[in-house]
């Protein structure tokens, strides 16, 4: 049974600064790609950012700029260091894992609150 668990979450004041950290238990497949989801009450899950294992990475067009995803390989974490936050970025953030293997095995977290007060 593979685990993430995220920590990091919090309450911090509109431009302010967190670090999300997810990290997970050993996993029979070599992980692909490492990402945050967040939700938002009221509206849809939508991708944050996502980092591959080739070290490529995507973001969300309202992230670029503000958030940064980075992972190491050899403790299976990935980290989102989210600075100049707003209250828009206030929403239920959830570490994604998926594997280097044909099917793909797709992980999520548990989700942290992220809570950003104007």
């Amino acid at each position: 049974q593979v685990h993430l668990v995220e920590s990091g979450g919090g309450l911090v004041q509109a431009g302010g600064s967190l670090r999300l950290s997810c990290s997970t238990s050993a996993m029979f497949f070599p992980i692909n790609y490492m990402g945050w989801h967040r939700q938002a009450p009221g509206k849809q899950r939508e991708l944050v950012a996502n980092i591959f294992r080739s070290g490529s990475t995507d973001y969300a067009d309202s992230v670029k700029g503000r958030f940064t995803i980075s992972r190491d390989n050899a403790k299976n974490t990935v980290y989102l260091q989210m600075n100049s936050l707003k209250p828009e970025d206030t929403a239920v953030y959830y570490c994604n894992v998926g594997t280097y293997s044909v099917p793909v095995r797709d992980y999520w977290g548990q989700g942290t609150q992220v809570t950003v007060s104007s």
